[in-house]
């Protein structure tokens, strides 16, 4: 039986290098952000606070899922083998199974009514021009009140009181769902699972077609049925190793203002209306850990998640093009806001790379908004590398083309808003950088490598 934890995932972290302790007091209002995300940008590694000012019984992961040797640990595979293994294993998906109350980590503590109060956890205050904190990793299950399948996935929630935070639905699934309570005048019930196994994150933050259970996709990934449990107050379950459950409802008819709020792509949204949670209960486990899931100036968590996503959706959408690529790698850049995506192939005719660079810009997601096409000798993940390639292999007279007019990500502040119509929904310009070598003239391109490169083992030479 597999460890379904966050803390489970924290120990193979730090046992693989991949995370520091933090033991010096930080607060989350001030400085604990600030912190993790030095520590990420500078040393590459995640952060678990162990003295968060305020909560002496409470720990703090921040960054931990920002690359793909993160999410290597959290699947049990090497980093070059991510993206293909979230691509086999969903699949296949495994339902859950459901547990009892007293096999549930999340149930260690249980506060209903006055007693359950937002304050008693350490959400923090994230971006500079955020009005507060917020929670940000809270995984929202609910049931479609018509077929009863159930939907899970992430929304952000700006604490506005004991009892009541914003609660931002974008239009996808969640948002459908919301509007049949609404057609009811129905308050939704809504129990938020924070703090679990990556692959349950993954499932969360992956966009499956209408009445797809995500949660029995988090078990393909994770080889294994997720363990859930019942709520003390809704009628949902939740992943039993929870750390925090926040249970409680959208009421159908109100709203508050929300933001603004550092985002995926790495500046603020507009700020505007959202419905409102309101909280019923909180269980959890005796000495939890928050997950402060990171957002705003690249490179963090929501990023890391949506952007593994976006290869993972990319990569079986290319696949297919002409007939089939001789696809080598997809990365969606991060560091760019999302809005970048780098295809690494081998070109078997002049023009398939820009084919390929067309086909990723009008893909699943929204997100990119410039393709760059490398050859098999640059690694994709190098930036380095890529911007030698744009530098020695781009004419931009042929090979820079832009796509004007174009739907783009709701996110791209330097686009336009659709007029009539919300900052949803925004018309921009794509791009296309084919830095690929020409087909049959590629010697005389060629990187120019130290001798016998392929052949010298590093390792041997620093023993």
């Amino acid at each position: 039986m597999a460890d379904q934890s966050i803390r489970g995932y924290l120990a193979n972290l730090e046992q693989r290098g991949e995370m520091v302790r933090i033991a010096k007091e930080v607060d989350p209002l001030t400085n604990l952000t600030a912190v993790g995300w030095k520590a990420y940008d500078r040393l590459g590694k995640g952060t678990l606070f162990t003295n968060v000012k305020g909560y002496p019984d409470w720990q703090v992961a921040n960054q931990i899922l920002t690359d793909r040797r993160k999410w290597g640990i959290a699947l049990g595979v090497d980093e070059h083998e991510v993206v293909a293994t979230f691509n086999e294993r969903i699949r296949k998906p495994v339902p859950p199974v459901t547990v009892a109350r007293a096999a549930a980590a999340c149930k260690e503590v249980v506060a209903t009514g006055k007693d359950a109060d937002l304050r008693t956890i350490p959400a923090v205050w994230t971006s500079e021009d955020d009005p507060g904190p917020y929670i940000a990793a809270g995984m929202a299950v609910i049931r479609d009140p018509e077929t009863g399948l159930r939907n899970m996935s992430i929304h952000r929630q700006q604490i506005i009181g004991p009892d009541r935070t914003g609660y931002l639905i974008c239009p996808r699934q969640m948002l459908r769902i919301y509007q049949k309570y609404q057609a009811r005048k129905e308050p939704m019930p809504v129990a938020i699972a924070i703090g679990a196994h990556p692959a349950i994150y993954f499932a969360a933050a992956f966009t499956a077609p209408m009445g797809i259970d995500e949660v029995s996709l988090a078990g393909a990934l994770l080889g294994e049925p997720v363990r859930m449990v019942k709520c003390e107050t809704v009628d949902l379950e939740v992943p039993a190793e929870a750390e925090i459950v926040l249970e409680g409802y959208v009421p159908y008819d109100e709203a508050v203002e929300e933001g603004p709020f550092g985002e995926g792509s790495g500046g603020y949204a507009m700020e505007g209306t959202t419905p409102v949670f309101k909280l019923t209960a909180i269980t959890r486990r005796k000495k939890p850990v928050f997950y402060a899931m990171q957002c705003g100036a690249p490179m963090t968590d929501a990023q890391a998640i949506v952007s593994t996503s976006v290869d993972m959706l990319l990569w079986d959408h290319l696949k297919n093009v002409e007939g089939g690529l001789d696809l080598l790698d997809v990365r969606c850049l991060g560091v760019s806001g999302l809005m970048t995506v780098i295809i690494k192939l081998r070109p078997r005719v002049e023009g398939q790379a820009k084919t390929a660079c067309m086909a990723a810009l009008s893909g699943p997601q929204m997100h990119p908004k410039i393709a760059i096409a490398v050859d098999e000798d640059i690694d994709a993940g190098d930036l380095r590398q890529v911007f030698w390639a744009m530098t020695t292999r781009v004419d931009a007279g042929k090979d820079v083309i832009r796509l004007p007019n174009m739907r783009v990500w709701s996110l791209d502040n330097i686009s336009d808003i659709v007029p009539g119509q919300s900052a949803m929904y925004r018309l921009g310009t794509k791009m296309i950088i084919d830095a690929t070598m020409p087909v049959g003239a590629r010697a005389r391109f060629a990187k120019a490598m130290p001798r016998n490169f392929d052949a010298v083992d590093l390792a041997k030479f620093l023993v």
